[in-house]
């Protein structure tokens, strides 16, 4: 939970967004609703932080307390964030065949092993960090159920559909529908 741009001119609610943000990251905080306000609930949670961390519990962000907010802030904001995205790169046109051995190769094989435990189509690929029989075949595969042309090479329009299918693949694990594999 970021501020909004619109918070930048509101130092309350973006205090208020940093505590509610720290509350959902530990149980320790008290949870606000960001609106604007410094009344008696956010008075309590800036409290409650500043008895946290040893500073005087008055109950008054000064600059010490709001220091020390931004510090627990930062690192509670990437815990609490979506993950990053990976970017591999690949030149315009660059096109990973079978047989070449690239530093892309072993991630697109672990991509494809989720995958593949995914959903019953796709072969294993083995892990060799080579573009190997296997990997091509998993690949070939993909690209089949994917609506792409069954080349068992890695491209950027591969890649782009690796990328966008492994986040649900790993949902089909995880979550609700955990092991499920999918034709």
């Amino acid at each position: 939970m970021r501020p909004p741009e619109s918070f930048l001119s509101q130092p309350i609610r973006s205090l208020q967004t940093m505590l509610r943000l720290l509350a959902e990251d530990s149980p320790q905080y008290i949870s606000l609703v960001p609106d604007g306000i410094y009344g008696p609930e956010t008075m309590a949670a800036v409290t409650r932080f500043q008895r946290n961390h040893g500073l005087s519990p008055t109950g008054i962000t000064d600059q010490l307390t709001w220091e020390a907010i931004v510090a627990e802030y930062e690192p509670a904001l990437i815990r609490q964030d979506n993950a990053w995205p990976l970017f591999i790169l690949l030149d315009p046109g660059q096109v990973i065949r079978k047989g070449d051995d690239h530093p892309h190769v072993g991630l697109v094989q672990a991509i494809l092993a989720v995958l593949a435990d995914a959903y019953d189509s796709i072969p294993h690929p083995g892990h060799s960090g080579i573009l190997d029989d296997a990997t091509a075949d998993s690949l070939s595969a993909f690209q089949q159920l994917s609506g792409l042309p069954m080349t068992g090479h890695l491209d950027k329009v591969t890649w782009k559909q690796l990328a966008a299918h492994y986040p649900l693949a790993v949902g089909l694990q995880t979550g609700s529908g955990r092991n499920e594999k999918r034709g």
